[in-house]
């Protein structure tokens, strides 16, 4: 007798079946996190050596802080963008 989940699963690789990733794609995936752990590395110096300069005013601080985590989503967004058109190429 098969549980929920596998039959779930089942289901779901019917609709949607797991593709498989070649060596190729493997390293260009590994290359994107490679490259965008350090676009965000990057941008994480710059805006923390600002907060640094900015810690007596705890409000350009605060913005400082909410800029750094809305470039973490975008260049974060934009990474997974990336990686969808290298595992969908054929």
């Amino acid at each position: 007798m098969k549980s929920a989940y596998e039959i779930a699963m089942e289901r779901f690789n019917k609709t949607a079946p797991a593709t498989k990733l070649t060596a190729e794609k493997k390293k260009q995936l590994a290359e994107l996190d490679s490259r965008y752990a350090a676009k965000i590395a990057e941008r994480e110096i710059a805006l923390k050596g600002e907060m640094l300069k900015a810690a007596d005013d705890p409000d350009a601080a605060a913005a400082l802080a909410s800029q750094l985590v809305n470039e973490r989503k975008k260049i974060h967004a934009e990474l997974e963008d990336k990686k969808e058109q290298v595992r969908n190429r054929r």
